[in-house]
């Protein structure tokens, strides 16, 4: 089991039986408080949110379309020091994002330089040649980014994926933590946690923020989705309803003389910002798929005329893609200048001969996905891999290596969770968010932390039967005895 040799965040370094001295007030919390009641509170939360209806679509599951992501009662803690040094290689990671998106559809002198090969982008499905020439307002391209960690040991961060699409899960974040304040108050005065929930009003002052250039005062901002039958419907009209702005459908948007409007019962409305969670494919029938009838048609010419904002902007999806992920401390230097502050996991590029090489013969070690795979899904995980499944994902692999890439099996960090015997390590990752406007990048204090409840399991993923915790951001002097209302140091916008 990856757990015996794994760094636990709570107890430190070798099977420990005590907390880090920093934590140990959450040791004593879990010691003082019986497991009875800690399952209350679990289920208490859980309760709640399937009646607030959080929940997600599980794609091909006949047994239950609708599920809510089980959520693990123990929270997950960062210091205010590890947390200042994640912060700033977040920032300089999402910086060179934008600028390597600025500069494929631009002038290209990433390419020019030689840094990578030309075919990784231009035969990338997720290049938008349609998009090339056009540059959003105020040049920002990925407005949300979640960039995915894990953590290996006390100082060891990489990041294991980019999500700067439509990155999910941010309502998991605020519900979470909103759980957490009602049933485990004592915890906020033992700690001084940095508060989340200002995450609605920081997006709807990104959004304002890169309006384009004659928006007025209080230019419209809008949250597009695909509908409800979506996996994250939940989530599109829980940040609409949270930013007090409208959801809309393409039904409710109309292009007319490449501006676009909001039909209303008062008549309509000029649109000035769109945070759209639609995939590219569907966004503009006549200029990606002309089937889809979730996109408005003429968006993409009101976007190039500059009339409208698109968060984030088509395209980006490039930057998701894995075999880019792997080029991304060169990415990094180019246009940073410096070296990466967040390293990546070590990848093997399986379009290149000797690194496919190495892969077949260690299929049963390594972990293997495919480069425009998410959800956990296209994924081998050799250790806990069948025979049967190694040797059809060979075959895979042979065929068309280019579609994927290996990485080393990590032993991810753990954090106690509560399991049908009691409390015993689980597997962690972590989704931070990271908002880029036009007044500069903001690291939210906190995130998704997704835990692999399965004994032994490295698979966190929702879809494949993972849970969430709390992340706790502990502010300078973080455990304090002193503080008479936690709550109202987290209630206070950081």
């Amino acid at each position: 089991m990856g757990t015996r040799r794994a760094f636990d965040e709570i107890m430190g370094k070798g099977g420990s039986t005590t907390p880090r001295p920093e934590l140990a007030a959450l040791g004593a919390w879990l010691d003082e408080t019986p497991d009875a009641e800690l399952r209350r509170r679990q289920q208490s939360a859980e309760a709640t949110f399937r009646q607030l209806g959080i929940t997600f679509a599980v794609y091909g599951d006949s047994d239950a379309s609708e599920r809510i992501i089980p959520f693990d009662i123990v929270p997950r803690i960062f210091l205010a020091d590890e947390w200042a040094r994640l912060s700033e290689g977040l920032v300089q990671r999402v910086e060179a994002i934008n600028c390597f998106l600025d500069d494929i559809y631009g002038e290209r002198k990433i390419l020019k330089a030689g840094v990578l090969p030309e075919d990784l982008i231009f035969g990338n499905p997720q290049f938008r040649p349609e998009i090339a020439g056009m540059r959003p307002p105020h040049g920002i391209w990925a407005h949300i980014c979640g960039i995915d960690l894990v953590r290996t040991g006390p100082d060891e961060f990489f990041v294991l994926e980019d999500n700067a699409r439509t990155p999910s899960g941010v309502s998991y974040m605020l519900e979470n933590r909103e759980a957490m304040l009602r049933l485990c108050p004592e915890l906020f005065r033992e700690f001084r946690v940095a508060a989340v929930d200002s995450y609605p009003d920081r997006l709807l002052e990104t959004m304002k923020s890169v309006a384009p250039h004659g928006s007025g005062q209080n230019p419209v901002c809008v949250v597009l989705t695909p509908g409800h039958f979506n996996s994250a419907y939940y989530e599109h009209s829980f940040l609409a309803d949270s930013m007090g702005i409208e959801l809309v459908e393409a039904a409710d948007l109309v292009v007319d003389d490449d501006i676009v409007w909001m039909r209303t019962i008062a008549g309509r409305v000029k649109v000035d910002v769109i945070y759209r969670r639609i995939d590219d494919d569907y966004l503009d029938p006549l200029v990606f798929r002309p089937d889809s009838m979730l996109g408005v048609p003429g968006l993409i010419a009101a976007y190039a005329a500059g009339n409208v904002a698109l968060l984030n902007a088509p395209g980006n999806g490039i930057a998701d893609d894995k075999a880019i992920y792997s080029y991304m401390p060169e990415i990094v230097r180019f246009y940073s200048g410096g070296e990466p502050k967040l390293p990546n996991v070590e990848t093997w590029r399986c379009r290149e001969p000797q690194a496919l090489k190495y892969v077949l013969d260690n299929l049963k070690d390594v972990v293997v996905k495919l480069v425009d795979g998410s959800g956990g899904y296209g994924m081998l995980v050799g250790p806990t891999a069948s025979k049967a499944e190694i040797e059809t994902f060979r075959a895979a692999l042979i065929a068309e290596p280019h579609r994927y890439i290996a990485q080393p099996t990590l032993a991810l960090s753990t954090v106690p969770t509560l399991s049908d015997s009691g409390l015993a390590p689980r597997h962690v990752d972590f989704r931070p968010f990271v908002l880029t406007g036009s007044k500069g990048i903001q690291v939210v204090p906190g995130g998704l932390t997704r835990v692999a409840l399965k004994q032994g399991s490295l698979v966190v993923n929702s879809s494949q039967g993972g849970g969430t915790k709390d992340s706790f951001v502990l502010m300078d002097g973080g455990n304090t005895q002193t503080q008479t209302q936690g709550g109202m140091t987290q209630g206070q916008k950081s």
